[in-house]
């Protein structure tokens, strides 16, 4: 069984300079991105960080305990939010990437990526980092708790370059939503690349080679 406590780790070469901490959506596991990342060609090595969300009830679920970052209590996820599980999720990002800055890896070489409940993790965390990371992967979810936000970004958080993905017929987290949390992120000042993709709350083959030449853009900028 998967270990919270011990993300999957996957390193692409010797002496990485890169890390990158991916989160999986509600009811997976660390494990759920590991072939996505293994397909990805890019330009120099990286370590990947594959961490597992925390076992909790999901009330949308009937009260099934499954691995989830927060809670969600209906359909419409931005009514009723679970902001005590959410900030929870942001404290053990923050110490992942707190680790791979021990491991000598600079802020700037550090990219958050998560699907789904992880992307709205990695956004929320991302945008209340001191340092700016390397850029987000925001794929297929939308910014939690935004009303918030204004009054909780860190400045230096704005150089976070930012890469948002969605299905147009996402039926789970609908296109809307993360059409109007990229305008939000826009809003508080981030640079932020959209593409949307003829699938549903998924990830395609197109929209993994514009992930892969984003990041290999970044990494090498």
């Amino acid at each position: 069984m998967a270990d919270a406590h011990s993300p999957i780790i996957l390193q692409t070469g010797k002496n990485p300079r890169h890390s990158i901490i991916w989160l999986h959506g509600l009811g997976a596991d660390g494990q759920d991105f590991v072939p996505i990342a293994e397909e990805l060609k890019l330009p120099v090595a990286v370590r990947y960080i594959f961490p597992h969300a925390p076992m909790r009830p999901v009330t949308i679920n009937g009260g099934f305990v499954m691995r989830a970052w927060y809670d969600i209590t209906g359909q419409n996820m931005t009514a009723q939010q679970d902001a005590a599980g959410i900030r929870a999720s942001q404290t053990l990002v923050a110490a992942l990437i707190a680790r791979e800055a021990v491991h000598g890896i600079a802020p700037q070489n550090i990219f958050l990526a998560g699907f789904s409940q992880g992307g709205a993790i990695a956004l929320h965390t991302a945008l209340r980092q001191a340092a700016p990371l390397g850029g987000v992967l925001a794929l297929s979810t939308y910014l939690p708790l935004a009303e918030t936000a204004p009054r909780e970004i860190l400045e230096q958080s704005r150089r976070t370059p930012v890469f948002m993905a969605h299905g147009l017929g996402d039926q789970v987290i609908p296109y809307s939503m993360g059409a109007n949390s990229r305008e939000s992120l826009l809003g508080l000042g981030y640079a932020v690349e959209w593409h949307e993709y003829a699938m549903q709350h998924s990830v395609c083959e197109e929209e993994l080679r514009d992930i892969e030449t984003w990041l290999a853009r970044k990494i090498q900028g």
